[in-house]
Parts: structure tokens; sequence; C-alpha cells
């Protein structure tokens, strides 16, 4: 069985980040799941909705731009940062855990456990 959560941080206020919209794509880029984070910048909903993936490809895309306007950021028109698309390939079974360290120009990601 493979899992898969995420977790967003705002490294520019050092917070975690909360109402982020989330969505998990296949390969083809059929909407798997979408939603939001939690005040702990996670995304219970992910596990709950997608219980099992399937070894392949996969992307979670994260509404960044609109997150950083809701936290007041006055942003350039357009954004630097939209969107963040992390591509990713789910190749063992086991846990994957796909973070973003976000801020509105640069983000870092990598596998968690």
């Amino acid at each position: 069985m493979t899992t898969l959560s995420t977790h967003v941080l705002d490294t520019m206020h050092g917070l975690p980040a909360s109402e982020v919209k989330v969505r998990l794509e296949n390969s083809t880029e059929t909407a798997l799941f979408t939603g939001e984070t939690n005040g702990d910048g996670r995304c219970p909903g992910l596990s709950a909705a997608v219980p099992e993936l399937a070894p392949g490809q996969y992307a979670l895309v994260f509404a960044v731009a609109d997150y950083f306007r809701g936290m007041g950021v006055a942003l350039p028109d357009p954004p630097f940062l939209d969107e963040v698309r992390i591509n990713f390939g789910l190749a063992d079974e086991g846990h994957y855990h796909v973070p973003l360290l976000v801020s509105p120009f640069s983000y870092s990601t990598y596998r968690g456990s």
C-alpha cells in the first residue's frame, strides 16, 4: 500500500500555511483530489480522499499566489509564483510525504517521512 501526505510552510512569515488550495493529479492531469490545508499547514483530506495510490507519476499543485494575497502580501501582476506544481513518482510501497516550503519568490520540496 502506498500513501501520500503533504504539508505547506510559509517561509516568509515563518508559519504553517493554512487555507492553501491543493490539487493532486495523475499522469494525465486528471484531478484525484482538491482541497486545502488546515491551520497546521497539513491537508488531512488528501489521505482520506485518496487512501491508497498505485505506483506511477503524480503532481501536487499548490495555489500559492492566492494564499499570499490572502495574507495581505502585495504581489506583482502577474505574480512570480502563481501555482507551484511538484511532479513526483511513486515507485515503492510505503508512505510518501511531499512538503512545500514557499515564499512569494521561491520554493523548496523534498521527500519527507
